[in-house]
């Protein structure tokens, strides 16, 4: 089964051609970050507006790439939430003129399911499993029996951990996006500001990072008052160590409790150094799939291995309109 994804959640417009849900005939990604860093920040209208513009471009050139011609193409996949609404619609749109055009089966995909599947590409899912998803706008553990199974264990109470990495960067002056700039500056730092874990209760899968975030800013705040020079690589390593700490505390309860053999760390906060690291040294006796670093940032391969098992599992919309756009429940 060939399967043409198209993927416009956030900044990247991507389309990829995916075989059988693993192989990837071409997946072409058009990053818009250089746009957006003069803003510290995505902003949803330019993204829209991009998206339209680039769209037809980043299609040809996937159809092009894979070799694959349109009538080989099986069923067309979408991204159809959770993400930035106008950025959605332009995928959703064109990727639905695209289906009615050549009269192809037409599938909406969840986005945080495509981040899950993009482990799945180079390896293989093993059920049952437990997914660490960390992303700009999304912090989860998921529990899975099965292919398309997914039980939300847990998730953020506010900020999600790539967006606190954001706004902790801009704190510091690093610029955007805040993830790679981060990771690569702790390394130079040492744990010596020793902020507070925010674990909650410990015996739950909920998360939350707004108090690290804002403990790094009275930190900041308070230097410049004093006119006091900030070691911004110590700074980074502790806020770096506290965030990790938490994920990897949770990540191992939800394994214990539900005696699983295979941990996946999908999402774009997953190709962070450190919790690589840390994930294999604490969890020696599991099996951890971890995406390569192209398949962990938004991307339509993801979509596409996802969109093969939606497909499997729930067949095609009777139409070729999406019914709506909406943040999806994983549950």
């Amino acid at each position: 089964m060939i399967v043409l994804a198209v993927e416009s959640s956030c900044d990247e417009t991507s389309v990829a051609v995916v075989k059988d849900g693993k192989e990837v005939l071409s997946n072409i990604v058009l990053s818009q970050i250089d746009i957006h860093k003069m803003y510290g920040g995505v902003v949803p209208e330019i993204a829209s507006r991009y998206h339209i513009e680039n769209m037809t471009i980043v299609f040809e050139e996937a159809l092009l790439k894979s070799g694959v011609t349109i009538d080989e193409i099986d069923v067309v996949a979408v991204t159809e939430g959770p993400g930035l609404i106008g950025a959605l619609l332009v995928g959703i749109n064109a990727a639905s003129a695209f289906a009615f055009a050549h009269q192809k089966p037409l599938i909406g995909v969840n986005h945080l399911a495509g981040h899950i599947y993009a482990a799945n590409i180079d390896t293989t899912l093993k059920f049952p499993l437990v997914a660490l998803l960390v992303s700009g706008g999304h912090t989860e553990l998921i529990y899975m029996k099965d292919h398309m199974e997914f039980q939300v264990l847990g998730s953020t109470l506010d900020d999600a951990v790539g967006e606190a990495y954001d706004k902790v960067a801009r704190m510091l002056g690093l610029g955007y996006p805040g993830g790679p700039v981060i990771d690569k500056l702790a390394k130079e730092g040492k744990d010596t500001f020793n902020l507070t874990r925010p674990y909650l209760d410990k015996q739950d899968y909920k998360f939350s990072f707004s108090g690290i975030k804002s403990a790094v800013n009275n930190i900041v705040y308070h230097a410049n008052r004093k006119g006091e020079e900030i070691n911004k690589a110590d700074l980074a390593a502790s806020f770096q160590e506290a965030v990790i700490d938490v994920l990897i505390y949770k990540l191992k309860l939800a394994v214990d409790n539900y005696h699983v053999d295979q941990v996946v760390i999908a999402g774009g906060v997953a190709a962070n150094s450190r919790l690589r690291e840390r994930a294999h040294a604490e969890l020696p006796n599991k099996e951890i799939l971890i995406p390569k670093m192209k398949y962990c940032t938004d991307n339509a391969a993801m979509i596409g291995a996802a969109g093969y098992y939606t497909y499997l599992k729930n067949g095609p919309l009777k139409n070729y309109i999406l019914g709506g756009v909406s943040d999806l429940d994983l549950s």
